[in-house]
């Protein structure tokens, strides 16, 4: 007879996921048998392994890599799989509980996904995720209707948009064909299964993936609220284009720093409303897109992607070249012409392949020569193109050779709008700003510079870009199709290549606030961020501006170590050091800013002999450059002092505050905000060497100095009273201590969001002085919120991870 609701299988790794998830279900009245509660000393492993499995009417799968690695946890699991293969009993409900990817008999069944939720959300995820019956809310959900109203006023009218669009590309009015992919689509997404709800389109370059979710999108619009077109090609701008969906949407978290939390926001949203599409435009991989999916699908998501490997994310849906009586069709529709026989040759020419016929079809109807005579061109080219160069691999020769004959057209009508082309092909393909080429101007070579300024010349030269095919147009900015881009950089020569790949970082960077680690400068960067690393990229790879890429991709480390991307800064700070160390030298001071700032970001990776290698290199460059006394050096000199003190020298740290200390003080006077910081760095060192007094000192000098420049709700100073509660709380005073903490976190929250790993330092301080006061329960809830964090963002072996681990275990 079966006496338990659920057994819970897990790795041991995930005990304390195990633990929390059988409390939960216990607190909701449920029954569990949990091996760290029920397997006594003495017992049986294996038999009360299998009798836990026997009596319990559902197991539970705490997954993780760890769980799914282990080769003991395989029969728990299958046991319960055996009885119930269809899944229609939910005797089998896994819960993700860290970032895995399923495989194998995983792959079909419906998990409840924990990750990167807080714990409220958790636990409505959960007990909503068990239950068996229908999964009717106990409150009345708000009516649609309210969310469009508050944005439209009216109900909308028929044929309108819908009100929450950001779809980058017009509608194709000379779409032809598809019509099984689109209905197969349309069916599909249709019949709410949830393995048929996300779509996954894939195919090769220049097949029309794109343009069919974009003709879905357009056809089916009446159906949705909300229709996002997410950038896929690169992981930053992915996470960008999805976190902006939180300012259409107007939720509290939209202007959050912790660019993870906005994320996890829109994610959760899109879980409680209907009617929405999103679109992953140019995915590499199912990795890349697998945590922006909604785990309650009440809304549809199309992923287009030249990989095939989607399922078990995605129903995949091969698109091919068009067939050959759909590319007739479309090139007569095109054309305007009726020689069908012509149509017949010149769609087998060109292989079927969509952008080609585009390309054809936008030549013939710009320059009104007929089908005969651009099939005759097109042999001819495409012979003398292939005798010059061999295909290149990754595109079609039929592309190169339709793109050549438009090129040569359009260098005939305008030679400006040929140079445009050449600069966006060093950009990347979408959202090229006109507002960034036209501002920055000065970069640009040739008849290029000499039209940005003037409006009327600058469209003059867009035009026969947009008449050809080869670009597109779209409310201020333009896009480039990939292949388009590859095939223009191929015909260029080497020194062609490099003055528009020059061209491209230089315009770049130069637009890239140069405050990039300011939150108020992130909406400029967020837009900034896929064009920094295309042209970074090409400049990188044509040896050109070194200058100028090695800052660009400087600037962009620090957008992203400020967004938390640690290991994505990483790697654009070392690039920006090898690149500065190549154009000037070891000991160069602009080396010296790169060296510093890598120190930085493996100091938030927790790697501090690393870092501690890089900031006294970096001192060491500062203090030969400009002496011992400078206001450069005093940095350098504070950076060292800070992981000195998290490697435990603490003397050897309190030397080196006190030299930044004084440096600052003579240079800036005693009551500057880069005094403070110093001050407040002081008093950090005396706390640890045992100096209460002396640090309590010196945290509250920092308070005053900083509000006073500040104001009382300043990052900046949420430091300050973060660590006066420390000394406070050393000193025995733990209500002051609680006092301070709460304030700090109140200011973090408010900067960062609740999930930024600088909140989480201050939410551990909370929970240090919540068990020193008694509250174990409120200290557990503070040590698990915070570990969530640090493991997320730092993963489980940094030592802030390990610290409140250490913490929460104390508790038991």
């Amino acid at each position: 007879m079966k006496v338990k609701d659920f057994f819970i299988s897990y790795n041991s790794a995930d005990k304390t996921w195990a633990e929390w998830t059988a409390w939960t279900l216990e607190e909701a009245e449920y029954t569990t048998v949990l091996q760290a509660w029920d397997f006594r000393p003495g017992s049986n492993f294996v038999l009360e392994m299998q009798r836990a499995a026997s009596e319990a009417e559902r197991t539970i799968a705490i997954l993780s890599p760890a769980y799914l690695n282990a080769d003991y946890t395989h029969p728990e699991w299958a046991a319960a799989l055996v009885q119930d293969p269809t899944g229609e009993k939910g005797t089998l409900i896994p819960i993700r509980v860290r970032k895995c990817d399923l495989k194998g008999l995983f792959t079909p069944i419906i998990y409840i996904d924990l990750v990167d939720l807080n714990e409220t959300a958790a636990k409505e995820g959960l007990l909503e995720g068990i239950s068996r019956g229908r999964n009717k809310p106990s409150t009345e959900p708000r009516f649609p209707g309210d969310a469009r109203r508050s944005v439209t006023e009216q109900p909308r009218f028929p044929g309108a948009l819908p009100p929450t669009w950001n779809v980058p590309h017009n509608r194709n009015p000379n779409f032809t064909g598809r019509e099984e992919h689109l209905a197969s689509l349309k069916k599909d997404l249709s019949t709410g299964k949830p393995a048929a709800l996300t779509q996954a389109i894939h195919g090769l370059g220049g097949v029309g993936k794109t343009q069919l979710a974009l003709e879905y999108a357009y056809r089916n619009a009446s159906e949705y609220d909300l229709v996002w077109w997410v950038r896929s090609e690169e992981t930053a701008t992915l996470a960008s284009d999805y976190a902006s969906l939180a300012k259409a949407l107007d939720l509290p978290e939209k202007d959050a720093a912790d660019q993870k939390l906005i994320i996890q926001a829109v994610k959760h949203r899109l879980e409680q409303i209907p009617k929405w599409l999103l679109v992953f435009d140019n995915a590499k991989d199912r990795a890349d897109v697998n945590d922006y999916l909604p785990q309650w699908k009440t809304g549809h998501v199309l992923i287009t992607s030249r990989n095939v490997n989607w399922r078990g994310t995605a129903t995949p849906l091969d698109v091919k070249v068009l067939e050959h009586s759909e590319s007739v069709d479309f090139l007569l529709k095109r054309s305007g012409y009726t020689d069908g026989e012509a149509a017949d040759a010149l769609a087998d020419a060109l292989g079927n392949l969509p952008l080609a016929l585009e390309q054809a079809g936008a030549y013939m109807e710009a320059t009104g020569r007929s089908l005969p005579d651009y099939l005759e061109m097109f042999t001819d080219c495409k012979s003398e193109l292939w005798d010059r160069a061999e295909p290149p691999p990754d595109y079609p020769d039929t592309v190169a050779t339709t793109w050549n004959i438009a090129f040569d057209e359009v260098k005939q009508i305008s030679s400006t709008g040929a140079d445009l082309l050449n600069l966006c092909a060093f950009l990347a393909p979408d959202d090229i700003l006109v507002e960034l080429l036209k501002d920055e101007a000065q970069h640009m070579p040739g008849s290029l510079a000499a039209v940005a300024g003037d409006p009327l010349a600058f469209d003059d030269a867009v035009d026969p870009l947009r008449r050809y095919s080869l670009v597109e147009i779209n409310a201020g900015s333009i896009s480039v199709h990939r292949l388009v881009q590859a095939v223009t950089r191929n015909r260029l020569d080497e020194d062609e290549r490099k003055k528009w790949a020059e061209a491209a970082v230089r315009i770049v960077d130069e637009a890239f606030p140069f405050d990039s680690n300011d939150v108020g400068t992130w909406p400029v960067c967020s837009r900034l961020l896929p064009h920094a690393l295309a042209a970074a990229e090409h400049a990188e790879a044509l040896d050109v501006a070194s200058d100028s890429t090695g800052r660009l991709l400087n600037q962009t480390g620090l957008y992203l170590k400020g967004r938390a991307q640690f290991a994505e800064a990483k790697e654009m700070v070392e690039r920006a050091l090898d690149i500065g160390e190549a154009t000037y030298g070891p000991d160069h001071p602009t080396v010296a800013i790169r060296v510093n700032n890598l120190g930085g970001v493996l100091r938030a990776l927790g790697d501090l002999e690393g870092a501690k290698k890089m900031f006294e290199r970096a001192l060491e460059i500062g203090e030969a450059a400009y002496g011992p006394h400078h206001p450069t050096v005093a940095i350098r000199v504070n950076n060292l002092g800070g992981v000195l003190q998290d490697l435990g020298d603490l003397e050897g740290a309190k030397k080196m505050v006190e030299r930044a200390l004084e440096i600052d003080e003579s240079t800036y006077g005693p009551n500057h905000p880069t005094v403070a910081i110093r001050v407040n760095n002081f008093g950090g060192v005396l706390q640890a060497l045992g100096d209460l007094e002396g640090a309590k000192k010196m945290y509250e000098r920092a308070l005053e100095i900083d509000e006073g420049a500040y104001g009382p709700d300043h990052p900046n100073v949420a430091i300050n009273v973060s660590n006066r509660g420390s000394v406070l709380q050393a000193l025995g005073d733990l209500e002051g201590a609680k006092k301070m903490y709460e304030h700090a976190l109140e200011i973090g929250e408010a900067a960062y969001g609740p999930n930024h790993p600088t909140v989480a330092i201050r939410v551990n301080k909370l929970g240090s002085v919540l068990q020193a006061l008694g509250d174990l329960e409120g200290a557990k809830k503070m040590f698990e919120r915070a570990l969530t964090i640090f493991t997320e963002y730092l993963g489980e072996d940094h030592p802030n991870t390990v610290t409140v681990q250490n913490n929460l275990d104390s508790l038991s």
